[in-house]
């Protein structure tokens, strides 16, 4: 069996899909299944058990035997909540019991990292371990990503592999349900659709010019695929980045945007929310070396590919991955 925690969610639904396109069927989805939004991502997929997230540590006491590998994907995202005990509670205190558990069992994990870890860049974008304990995220969702990679990079008890995932913007089908935290090609689509312009976020650096902030946006597929190689891989354990490599601009984004749909361009800026602005990034880059050294070789899709197909499959659709 493969357990997949947070499986309704956006990246974790669409890695199960994947898993599924490989034949594999024996899939234990670990959630809070009461969140009924999430339900359309669970639709059609070929699922051997559910467990609730609250439940699932005593689940694994009497299955772990029959568990092949754990990708522990569930966590709260939002970066624009403040309250670090919700993050204490579920990206850092539950992530240490899932290591925990792995160390005892000898079951081989990957689990969600994030490029929030990195703040503003200051250091830059290089998934060199002996850096994360100096990093200075921006909020508290980077703080417990970046306090649970230093703590299992502490530890002597480890999995026999394991993999923490730097995950960079991604974007793609699945994210219906994320509301604002979901990616501005999904809120731009919504608002070209129904007002034929969108708005994206004025610069209040002086060093940028408005719309060409700068991202990392990678593609979901691109992800699961990475995640897919790590499963089959089984060595070199660590924290990885995982984005496409190539800045682009929240500009190129929102014309490829315009482009896939077919609607000439028409982008208007508003101001960066005050509560924002101080922890505001202008720029990310994945470095990716590191994972190509271990032999990731596939190429990742350009920006113009992935809103193309996430636009034109899936948003204009109405379908799920």
């Amino acid at each position: 069996m493969i357990v997949v925690t947070g499986a309704a969610g956006f990246i974790a639904s669409c890695l199960v899909s994947r898993l599924n396109q490989d034949n594999f069927n024996d899939i234990v989805m670990v959630d809070n299944f009461s969140v009924a939004k999430k339900e359309d991502n669970l639709k059609g997929k070929k699922i051997k058990e559910y467990v609730d997230r609250e439940n699932f540590f005593e689940w694994l006491d009497e299955h772990y035997e029959d568990v092949e590998f754990i990708f522990h994907l569930g966590a709260r995202t939002d970066t624009t909540e403040f309250n670090k005990d919700v993050f204490d509670l579920l990206n850092l205190n539950y992530s240490k019991q899932m290591w925990n558990a792995c160390a005892e069992y000898q079951i081989p994990l990957v689990y969600a990292s994030s490029a929030a870890t990195y703040g503003s860049g200051t250091l830059g974008y290089d998934d060199n371990e002996a850096t994360i304990p100096l990093l200075k995220p921006l909020n508290p969702y980077g703080e417990s990503k970046n306090d649970f990679d230093i703590w299992a990079l502490q530890q002597t008890a480890k999995p026999f592999f394991w993999a923490g995932l730097k995950f960079f913007n991604v974007y793609g089908p699945n994210e219906y349900h994320k509301g604002k935290m979901a990616s501005v090609i999904f809120h731009a689509y919504h608002q070209v659709k129904e007002r034929g312009s969108m708005k994206l976020f004025r610069s209040h650096n002086p060093e940028y010019a408005d719309g060409e902030q700068m991202r990392d946006f990678v593609y979901v597929k691109d992800v699961v695929d990475v995640c897919m190689f790590l499963m089959h891989h089984r060595k070199n354990s660590g924290i990885y980045n995982l984005g496409s490599g190539q800045a682009r601009t929240f500009m190129a984004l929102a014309l490829n945007t315009f482009e896939s749909m077919g609607v000439e361009p028409n982008i208007d800026f508003m101001d960066t929310p005050e509560n924002l602005r101080a922890n505001y990034q202008y720029f990310t880059e994945a470095n990716m070396s590191k994972l190509r050294s271990i032999g990731y070789d596939k190429p990742f899709y350009t920006l113009e590919e992935g809103v193309k197909d996430y636009v034109q499959n899936y948003l204009m659709e109405g379908k799920y991955y």
